[in-house]
């Protein structure tokens, strides 16, 4: 029986945010108020958990569109890597500016910009109770940002993976295009994975699964959603193992 979302006593999470939750009602690129708006929700959240946050680099490059118009895959999602750094630069400077200390970590060595990702240096920094923003997915082509969240969750021991994105929950079908689609309060990852639940993908359901990590599924177009989502407030979707 599905049951309304509920307060959370997670104490270390890993957000993955899209790329393209950074552009706003832009086109493309980043949208200064929605990075801010956004920075100010992970600062207050991480008052009370700590805070991993994958990013993707979809308002730039995706991977995928790239190979779509002729560029070798494994070239295109290389490119689409280097889009997420600079998401996560922006991210780690508004973070910064809300008050809280941030650190970008890059799957791809890039050191005069940005750490190296390792799991220890990771782990020192959220102990030290700063956020860290994990860039360059798993430095593999082939993988989305979703399997990288879900990776650096299990990586991390995290509590579960809080997937921001565009609409407040896993529905029946798109709610964009189906008037019909009904929203899951609760699922298993086998069901998100035998109903092909297109919100993340396989491989970082399937991860989640074996890592016995929750996902919730909520929208970040409000002010506070990432807050709101740990208190258990608005709509959502738990998937859980």
């Amino acid at each position: 029986m599905q049951q309304p979302a509920m307060k959370q006593s997670w104490k270390r999470v890993m957000v993955k945010l899209s790329g393209e939750a950074l552009m706003g009602t832009q086109s493309h690129g980043l949208d200064a108020p929605t990075v801010k708006r956004i920075a100010a929700d992970l600062a207050k959240a991480a008052q009370s958990v700590e805070i991993g946050v994958v990013v993707g680099g979809g308002n730039f490059f995706r991977g995928i569109q790239g190979a779509d118009k002729g560029i070798e895959r494994a070239r295109a999602d290389s490119i689409g890597m280097l889009a997420t750094v600079m998401n996560a630069l922006a991210l780690e400077a508004a973070i910064e500016a809300e008050g809280k200390p941030c650190r970008a970590l890059s799957a791809i060595a890039m050191p005069q910009i940005c750490q190296p990702y390792s799991r220890q240096a990771a782990l020192n920094h959220m102990g030290k109770g700063r956020i860290v923003v994990l860039a360059g997915g798993t430095g593999n082509p082939f993988f989305t940002t979703d399997t990288g969240a879900a990776l650096r969750a299990a990586e991390l021991s995290c509590d579960a993976v809080l997937k921001a994105t565009q609409v407040d929950g896993i529905y029946t079908a798109d709610p964009k295009h189906d008037a019909t689609a009904t929203r899951f309060h609760n699922l298993t990852h086998d069901e998100a994975i035998s109903r092909n639940l297109a919100v993340m993908d396989t491989a970082a359901f399937a991860l989640a699964r074996e890592s016995k990590l929750p996902i919730l599924v909520f929208s970040i177009r409000e002010p506070g959603a990432i807050t709101a989502a740990l208190a258990g407030q608005g709509n959502s979707t738990l998937v859980l193992p």
